[in-house]
């Protein structure tokens, strides 16, 4: 989930759009005052359709739309039927999205566009700003409030003294003024007839200058209006006023609770309705490719040249493809269309490529040269599909192998990832799938004809390395060359074990293949006179 942030509205912000951050931006921003936020599209639905009403700041419905377009040509939105734009001066954004079916998850849908289009947009803020001191720093949201808090409470301070300040100084010239009143004659008498009025009067009456300087402001004829009743009503009121400021000004609650309430009040006067929604949402994430690819059954075949192509269903028969001149059937492997196809070189490498974005066998195909990077020299002996916990079994010509899971060959690099160690001068055998139960036998077949048959369960599971013996080779025969482990197949209860020898086949049962039982990293026994020169071994059904 991704916890939302306020978003800092300004006048030209055009729409109520949501702002969403991830908690680690959010605290980043708390912490330090920078932070990426995103702010995400709001969209209803209509009749079965989505209806996208309000974009994020500076992001255009017709540029959202060719996005989304885009998307629908490369066939990688086929939840999505139609989409047109119904906008008028009336509804300023009106974009609407037809799903293909009310089957369709409409939250999926929207997640992965917000993933992939405009419809959520990311925005910096750095929170760089003048300091109370004068010197430009980043702050963080804390550090932020703190310091405008802090300058609030000397403004209104400030404020409060001054008003204070100005209370007193009536106070002072409303008391010359009552003395004024009081002895308004011998006032008049003096401003009329002494030379110096100010220092008589404040000879006469004890006055401050200020007092004095009030008294002779005021005209004669308002001085004999004055009224002794307005002026102890106006030092009633402002004496009021000055002991409460001095109240708060003593206290720190009271200053607070003044802040609070000012602060409340302007939210009153001059705060609107928030246009962009601080919600809580889960994070976009884009629909994985495979997931929008319909899962059909595909046979993957490759060729002696290392060229690959993938034909719908399980049915055909690789073998009848036409081939380019001098090239010819190597391997296939039976999968679906959703899962990948993972591919081992001579050097044990293995490479991952969707297998639906693999060539249609109509074709001759395409080079796995120019969509991985072999090392150079390196062919392509096998190809592997099927499910992520799916095992097979990985062995190279000197005669050692293991199991692996299917999983831990898959890698997103054109350089693949080591996973089965050969020796220099030794090759990569074609892996074989494991079959789903007990009591299986490995069959392991040599150059000299030998072969020996045991539980596939006796072979170790690792994810990579070079295994165990599987076939007793000596170390100096395999590295010359001289003799060599030429296939691995297994071999379940009630299934036939075909061996190819100079275009012939001879089949073995499962009950057939206890002649040739043994240990593993045993020699085997010796084929029958005329199959002794293996081509290759495979398992069919019984």
């Amino acid at each position: 989930m991704a916890q939302q942030c306020e978003h800092v509205q300004g006048p030209d912000f055009p729409t109520g759009a949501e702002i969403i951050s991830s908690r680690e931006d959010l605290a980043r921003f708390y912490d330090t005052g920078n932070g990426t936020f995103r702010a995400r599209a709001r969209y209803e639905t209509e009749d079965g359709e989505i209806v996208v009403t309000e974009l994020p700041y500076q992001v255009s419905g017709s540029k959202v739309l060719e996005q989304i377009a885009a998307q629908m040509r490369a066939k990688k939105l086929p939840m999505v039927e139609d989409l047109r734009d119904e906008s008028d001066h009336e509804h300023p954004t009106r974009l609407v999205i037809t799903p293909r079916s009310n089957r369709v998850d409409v939250e999926q849908v929207m997640a992965h566009l917000f993933a992939t289009t405009d419809l959520e947009r990311s925005y910096r803020v750095n929170m760089n700003v003048i300091a109370r001191d004068g010197r430009p720093r980043v702050m963080g949201l804390k550090a932020l409030l703190e310091e405008w808090l802090s300058f609030r409470f000397d403004t209104v301070t400030r404020r409060l003294t001054h008003r204070l300040d100005k209370v007193n100084a009536r106070l002072h010239i409303l008391d010359g003024l009552l003395i004024a009143y009081l002895n308004l004659d011998e006032v008049i008498r003096i401003v009329r007839y002494e030379d110096e009025p100010k220092a008589a009067l404040i000879a006469r009456f004890e006055l401050s200058e200020a007092q004095a300087e009030a008294i002779l402001d005021t005209k004669l004829r308002h001085l004999a209006k004055l009224e002794e009743m307005k002026i102890r009503g106006e030092q009633e009121k402002l004496a009021a006023e000055r002991d409460e400021l001095t109240k708060i000004l003593g206290s720190k609650a009271r200053l607070k609770k003044l802040v609070r309430d000012e602060i409340i009040a302007d939210a009153e006067k001059y705060g609107d309705d928030r246009r962009s929604r601080i919600v809580q949402r889960a994070a976009a994430q884009a629909i994985a490719e495979t997931e929008l690819v319909a899962s059909e059954p595909v046979t993957v075949v490759l060729s002696r040249s290392g060229w690959v192509r993938a034909a719908k269903g399980h049915e055909m028969d690789p073998r009848t493809l036409s081939y380019k001149t001098g090239d010819e059937y190597r391997c296939m492997a039976r999968g679906r269309s959703t899962q990948f196809a993972v591919f081992l070189d001579s050097t044990g490498r293995a490479y991952s490529l969707p297998a639906h974005t693999l060539p249609s066998a109509r074709g001759q195909g395409e080079p796995l040269s120019g969509r991985l990077d072999p090392p150079d020299g390196a062919t392509f002996p096998g190809v592997l599909i099927g499910e992520p916990a799916e095992r097979w079994v990985l062995a190279g010509s000197a005669g050692y192998g293991f199991v692996v899971k299917l999983e831990d060959l898959h890698s997103r690099n054109r350089a693949g990832k080591a996973v089965l160690k050969v020796p220099d001068g030794t090759g990569v055998l074609a892996p074989v799938p494991l079959p789903a139960g007990e009591g299986a036998l490995l069959a392991a077949v040599n150059s000299d004809g030998r072969l020996l048959a045991f539980p596939v369960a006796d072979l170790p599971e690792l994810p990579r390395g070079k295994g165990n013996k599987i076939f007793g080779i000596p170390t100096k025969k395999a590295l010359s060359g001289e003799e060599t482990l030429l296939a691995v197949a297994v071999v379940a209860p009630g299934q036939v074990l075909r061996v190819l020898s100079s275009g012939r086949q001879m089949s073995l049962s499962f009950r057939q293949l206890e002649d040739y039982r043994g240990e593993r990293g045993q020699r085997g026994a010796v084929l029958p006179r005329g199959w002794r020169k293996v081509e290759g071994i495979e398992v069919e059904s019984g």
